[in-house]
């Protein structure tokens, strides 16, 4: 029966599939949006070619930087609507470029305090640098976390509970090392392969930046007037409390999980991307937890029959808290 079966050979090598066009690159990017692949961070509520779109767009980003189509979408973070390099794809760009006589990174002690350190040189022009991002540096940029202990909420029971002295589990405190080692690779590199990089940023330099604006822009309203015809639409999005001095806002404050057993159909896509926008407003960690038990996501999610998707909803608080203490997220 198996006479005419031919036989499996062994060998071989691996190549990844490089698109040429952009047709090509719009196929992957639709094949990776269809197989569920696509970071959550890049398509949020995107559909379709929508999502496509914002795929291929990574792809062809990556390319110009010498990046595998499948290398661009794990090394790309989007940050306030802009592209970043996690730690990890910084290097490994400049790596690629065949501009890298050396690089080295590490970290020291120097006066009883860690200094984190980069120093590379250029093949083609021989300059050289090193950078150092010191123990000082990050308790200045308020990124040093030395607590062992945290107030924090979490699950007992099936309820959300607030405990003290509960391991501190932020990458600041378990990776100090590592994090500020990282930190001087990104200036470091950014300095001395700029051309190579392109204007990319490193994650923690931009998540820095979008703190920045945020702190510093007044916030924006919207003052159109409502249609009256038309039936409002509720947000998922908890309100915030008013402004001293100004008159409470009158608004639905119906709580979420109201929301989401109304006569509409729960979109998981939306309540997602509305949760993680919301927790990137908050300010320090009380804000998250608030913000966090206003959404009760394991609950809802488990109702509506999408508990796979609680340790996404659990992930996208922590990178909210690690952005606050300007950790990697995504």
């Amino acid at each position: 029966m198996n006479a005419h079966v031919p036989a499996l050979e062994g060998g071989g090598q691996v190549m990844a599939i490089i698109p040429q066009t952009f047709e090509e690159t719009f196929r992957v990017a639709r094949a990776v949006v269809a197989s569920g692949l696509a970071p959550s961070s890049l398509v949020g509520k995107l559909t379709g070619d929508d999502a496509a779109s914002a795929v291929a767009i990574v792809i062809m980003s990556g390319s110009e930087l010498g990046l595998k189509p499948m290398v661009s979408l794990r090394s790309f973070t989007v940050i306030n609507g802009k592209p970043a390099l996690y730690g990890d794809g910084l290097i490994n760009v400049v790596r690629q470029s065949g501009k890298v006589a050396y690089l080295r990174t590490g970290c020291d002690i120097v006066g009883g305090k860690m200094v984190g350190w980069c120093e590379a040189k250029r093949l083609d022009t021989g300059e050289d640098k090193r950078v150092e991002f010191t123990q000082d540096d990050a308790i200045r940029a308020r990124l040093w976390d030395d607590r062992a202990t945290v107030k924090k909420q979490i699950w007992e029971n099936g309820q959300k509970v607030w405990r003290d002295n509960v391991p501190n589990d932020a990458t600041w405190y378990r990776f100090p090392k590592r994090m500020l080692s990282w930190r001087a690779a990104g200036y470091c590199l950014r300095e001395l392969f700029g051309d190579v990089l392109g204007g990319i940023r490193d994650e923690f330099e931009e998540r820095e930046i979008a703190r920045s604006t945020q702190r510093d822009e007044p916030e924006m309203r919207d003052i159109t007037p409502a249609d009256q015809s038309a039936p409002a639409k509720k947000s998922l999005t908890p309100p915030r409390p008013p402004k001293a001095g100004a008159e409470p806002a009158k608004e639905d404050t119906a709580p979420v999980d109201d929301l989401q057993h109304g006569d509409g159909e729960f979109d998981l896509g939306e309540f997602m991307e509305d949760l993680e926008t919301s927790l990137a407003t908050a300010k320090d960690e009380e804000s998250v937890e608030e913000i966090w038990t206003d959404f009760d996501a394991p609950a809802v999610l488990e109702t509506e029959g999408h508990a796979d998707m609680i340790d996404a909803a659990f992930a996208v608080r922590d990178r909210a808290l690690a952005r606050l203490n300007g950790l990697n997220g995504g």
